[in-house]
């Protein structure tokens, strides 16, 4: 009993100078980001946008910040499972699955039929996930099983401090009735760690190239087993019980959930959870020019489509003439083909846009078809910027740069889903209000990407751009991306949501 409590006051005490650690350098970061930034309002966007990281580690996590945003600014949740009731001039926001999030504005002078003005990005980012059974001892070692989750740069998830966050399923009893809720769940310590080999065991690592197999060799070191044992030995004399998942994850893991939880590790039913880095996101670069941060693709589009939808709908005069429905979307599983029920791919986007339009006239079976041929898309997914080191890496007359403004891409094949039409307007706003772009595409001996452009233009019929702000070292731990292209993301789709309306109107095609 005695040594179970010394443990405990000693892992409390840890986790409380962990957390004060990180909060610390978080808050310098963002200071930084306040009065050392280029001008007030980039300083603001920036210090918003470093927060907005933070407080995202998971797709889970993300849509929770949103959620509190645009509930800060009078949105007002509505549920897939209930009737909608909406009003013009009134603003509302839904989830699927605690992953994906849709938010709208009704214009004022919104009728049934008018077109939809819509930002959509993703929440997902690459990561290594935990299996479902995810105990795993070898050598003395207790290490947690986990699974690739979309196409990352698995060589630097090697030597980070490492952490878990997500969601858990908890079981949860009261005046003798049993009901189960999910939890948002993030430690905040580096728990575990996936250490590489050392070069005398590898010696012809710097010539050959750092190989690594994702099954054997991508397993996070959680502890030692004699460390375990002595968990034991103080949870034995404690009269715990082992709980109904001790077979299938290490017990010391199911208790630091518990614990942070505030719950018995017996009523953990089960959970979606993730390995996470636990350095902050941080203003950086000697002039303090960059961020560097996880998770960049694509939060980054995420936040700034957000925080334009909300900055241009934040009083009732920002709708006063708009005659459309301003939104925004944000999608779970871009990064392994949107093809779930809260993807890209799922019927999520045209259910909403039916709905809506449905609510304020009864037939829709044309006025929706109506309402899709007036609707815009922009299709927000990060870039690749010219990389110095790899300049041969980038078509001629194609080379995005840091600092130049959101990329328009471009691909004959359809792999993006910008045509001339959709371009046009997307710059000709950014040329309204001075604001940069740039266009890329790819090599024509090189794959090309793809984004949840194509996936919503073909699925639901709408006239799409595909954009994205330059970053470096996509689809690594640790990314890197320019200030300035934060603010000009967030000015250019704030500048399309004030714009549009009035500017589609003088466009002619199917005529």
């Amino acid at each position: 009993m005695l040594i179970q409590l010394i443990l405990s006051v000693y892992n409390k005490d840890r986790q409380v100078r962990r957390l004060s650690e990180v909060s610390e350098r978080v808050n310098q970061s963002e200071a930084m980001a306040q009065t050392e930034a280029n001008g007030e309002e980039l300083s603001s966007v920036v210090s918003d946008f470093l927060q907005f990281l933070n407080a995202s580690p998971t797709a889970f996590h993300a849509v929770d910040e949103a959620k509190r945003r645009l509930r800060e600014v009078g949105y007002e949740q509505i549920s897939e499972k209930e009737d909608w009731n909406l009003e013009a001039g009134k603003r509302y926001f839904f989830t699927r699955n605690y992953s994906t999030i849709v938010a709208f504005a009704i214009g004022k002078k919104y009728v049934a039929g008018n077109g939809f003005h819509i930002v959509g990005a993703h929440t997902d980012s690459p990561c290594l996930k935990l299996k479902p059974v995810s105990k795993v001892s070898k050598g003395g070692y207790l290490e947690v099983g986990v699974q690739t989750y979309g196409g990352g740069l698995w060589h630097t998830w090697f030597d980070r401090d490492l952490t878990v966050a997500g969601r858990v399923i908890i079981r949860e009893e009261k005046d003798g009735s049993v009901s189960y809720s999910h939890k948002l769940l993030r430690i905040y310590e580096p728990i575990m760690r996936i250490p590489t080999l050392a070069i005398h065991l590898d010696r012809n690592v710097n010539s050959d190239g750092f190989k690594q197999n994702t099954q054997s060799h991508l397993l996070p070191v959680l502890a030692t087993a004699i460390k375990e044992e002595l968990n034991k030995v103080a949870t034995d004399n404690s009269k715990e019980k082992p709980t109904s998942n001790s077979s299938k994850h290490h017990s010391v893991l199911l208790q630091m959930i518990a614990s942070q939880l505030g719950c018995a590790a017996d009523d953990i039913c089960d959970f979606e959870l993730q390995a996470c880095d636990t350095q902050p996101s941080i203003l950086a670069g000697i002039k303090k020019e960059f961020i560097f941060s996880g998770r960049l693709d694509n939060l980054c589009m995420s936040f700034c489509s957000l925080k334009a939808l909300i900055d241009t709908t934040s009083s009732e005069s920002n709708l006063e003439d708009e005659t459309g429905v301003r939104m925004v979307a944000l999608f779970d599983h871009e990064e392994v083909g949107s093809s779930s029920a809260q993807g890209a791919g799922s019927p999520v986007m045209l259910d909403a846009l039916a709905r809506i339009t449905n609510i304020f006239c009864s037939n829709t079976n044309v006025l929706i078809q109506k309402a899709i041929q007036r609707s815009f898309l922009v299709s927000a997914d990060m870039a690749h910027a010219l990389h110095p080191n790899y300049m041969e890496k980038h078509e001629d007359n194609h080379q995005p740069k840091l600092h130049g403004g959101l990329v328009i891409k471009h691909n004959a094949n359809q792999r993006y889903a910008t045509n001339a039409v959709t371009s046009f307007i997307f710059k000709e706003i950014a040329l309204k209000h001075n604001v940069p772009t740039q266009e890329f595409v790819v090599r024509n001996d090189m794959a090309c990407g793809s984004t949840i452009g194509p996936i919503l233009a073909s699925g639901v019929g709408i006239r799409t751009v595909d954009v994205g702000a330059p970053q470096l070292s996509m689809h690594s731990i640790r990314e890197m991306c320019a200030i300035d292209d934060v603010k000009h993301s967030y000015e250019h789709f704030k500048a399309f949501f004030q714009e549009f309306t009035q500017l589609d109107g003088k466009v002619t095609v199917d005529i």
